[in-house]
């Protein structure tokens, strides 16, 4: 009997031993099931979209302060992006291609920027120099948070179809929050063109010529074509390269003085001492055409800062934008020019420099040398020079940007 429960016990024991190895081997296997099932975050499409979707925002917002709240959005409709039930124009507000925005709902504060991308896809060149003047101008481009570049541009359709494709690729390693605006060329054209009608003839090189078609004069009456809700903007070339954050260069806005409505930076040729030629014959003591600091050499339309309130407002701006006026003005100068908004602005500065804020000539530093050549080598470097720090380079008249 005694040897009997001997062997009972120690079979008890066995059983006891196996039992729990087959809890132990049980808890295993379902803490595998558990770490796979539920560690594994349930990886599908979805879950695989949104991590490639955070490693892009990671990518593209700045290292040091990175926001993967930012949504970029391509909005690619053939009318334009709906708000609130409503189309937005494609002539005055422009249609949206291109956001990188914050979503919380607060309200932002917009830095606008204009340029002119007409018959850019038959210009290799034009290409070129967009490409650079973007990729510089995103290289150093800093802005707060909350606030946002809105870049507009006035293109035809083909060569808003080559922009599209050329900006996904310029803007994508800007770290600040930006929108893209296309406004259709011929839209605009036809608001403008009633305004501006009057002064072609006096400003432009002749029928079919570049700056015949009246939107080369956008700036003069950027007022009354675009939504009053949009108060000030750049107008930029295309030939630009930036050295510093053009947030600097919305920030001189705060200097203008009372009455200037338009920034804008001095000619660095000799052109109009060219152009002014009858008048100065008549009037040899006059101001008109001369070098700086005491003369008055005119203006560069590369670098404009439009305070477009302050255009509305100005009673003295709009008169001088009459027909009656313009022709007024133009004879009193003998004045014919062929450079478009530039010589408007210009001869009207002769007359009234009080509308005009001159920005400092870094802002807009001209490369083009053509006039030394052509019979102004004596006097060019009066015109020519410019001292203090160089913030944009203006490539015009083709001229080689510096590589630094």
């Amino acid at each position: 009997m005694g040897f009997l429960r001997l062997v009972v016990r120690i079979m008890g024991r066995i059983s006891t031993f196996r039992s729990y190895q087959f809890v132990l081997l049980l808890a295993a296997a379902l803490a595998v099931v558990a770490f796979y099932y539920f560690g594994s975050e349930r990886q599908n499409f979805s879950s695989t979209t949104k991590r490639i979707k955070q490693s892009q925002a990671s990518h593209n917002t700045n290292r040091n302060d990175a926001d993967l709240s930012v949504d970029t959005k391509l909005i690619h409709s053939a009318g334009s992006e709906e708000q609130g039930g409503e189309e937005r124009d494609a002539g005055g507000e422009g249609e949206r291609f291109l956001s990188r925005r914050q979503d919380s709902g607060a309200v932002d504060q917009h830095h606008h920027a204009l340029m002119m991308f007409t018959k850019v896809d038959k210009s290799r060149s034009l290409q070129d120099k967009f490409r650079v003047a973007m990729l510089s101008m995103v290289k150093h481009a800093r802005f707060l948070e909350g606030e946002v570049l809105v870049l507009h541009f006035v293109s035809d359709p083909a060569s808003k179809e080559l922009g599209e494709r050329m900006l996904l690729e310029l803007l994508f390693d800007a770290t600040f929050k930006y929108e893209v605006l296309f406004h259709d060329v011929e839209a605009l054209t036809q608001k403008l063109f009633p305004i501006v009608e009057a002064m072609q003839k006096h400003f432009s090189s002749g029928s079919g010529a570049y700056y015949s078609d009246a939107i080369f004069f956008l700036s003069v009456a950027m007022h009354h074509i675009m939504p009053d809700s949009l108060t000030r903007i750049l107008q930029l070339d295309l030939d630009l390269k930036y050295r510093t954050n053009i947030r600097d260069l919305f920030q001189e806005f705060e200097h203008f003085p009372p009455g200037a409505v338009i920034g804008i930076t001095r000619e660095m040729q000799p052109v109009y001492r060219h152009t002014f030629w009858q008048y100065r014959k008549e009037n040899p003591q006059t101001r008109v055409g001369e070098p700086p600091p005491e003369g008055l050499p005119g203006f560069n339309s590369g670098v404009m800062l439009l305070d477009l309130g302050a255009m509305r407002a100005s009673v003295l701006y709009n008169q001088l934008l009459e027909p009656a006026n313009v022709a007024k003005l133009a004879d009193q100068y003998r004045f014919r020019g062929h450079l478009g908004d530039q010589d408007f602005f210009t001869m009207i500065g002769m007359e009234h420099p009080e509308l005009f804020y001159p920005l400092a000539c870094g802002w807009n530093r001209q490369l083009c040398t053509w006039w030394r050549d052509h019979g102004y080598g004596e006097v060019f470097q009066m015109y020519y020079r410019c001292s203090g720090p160089v913030y944009i380079y203006h490539g015009n008249c083709n001229s080689p940007i510096p590589d630094d």
